[in-house]
């Protein structure tokens, strides 16, 4: 008798753990933005807010004058992300708040989510 009401309860107790994988795998598909995506994105302007959103950063690439303070805001729920570029990061992955980064010289940055390949944006500075 305890054995049929512990096989019928299986079905509860998975339930968890099936909700729990399939947040971690959807996590990690590659539909954020790769190499190919970003480097064909034209940079919008008049944007300096990047949404960390289903996996994927929005918009791809921005463009921005020297001086300009980025903001990236992660808002995936479950899902962590950091922003990383060279010689700058975000710090430890994080679900929720923003981060920000001030580019004072022209160039581009391209950056990237060291939790999700392929999740990858740019920033284009100009002069001032």
């Amino acid at each position: 008798m305890a054995v049929v009401s512990a096989v019928r309860r299986l079905p509860l107790l998975l339930a968890p753990l099936v909700l729990a994988a399939a947040v971690v795998l959807a996590g990690c598909g590659d539909d954020g933005g790769d190499g190919a995506a970003v480097a064909a994105a034209a940079p919008v302007t008049g944007v300096t807010r990047v949404a960390a959103k289903d996996n994927r950063f929005m918009p791809l690439a921005i463009q921005v004058p020297a001086g300009t303070t980025v903001t990236w805001a992660f808002e995936d729920g479950l899902v962590p992300h950091d922003v990383t570029g060279d010689g700058w990061r975000s710090g430890d992955p994080q679900r929720k708040g923003t981060f920000a980064h001030t580019f004072d010289r022209p160039g581009t940055y391209p950056y990237r989510c060291t939790v999700h390949d392929g999740m990858n944006g740019r920033v284009v500075v100009t002069g001032a």
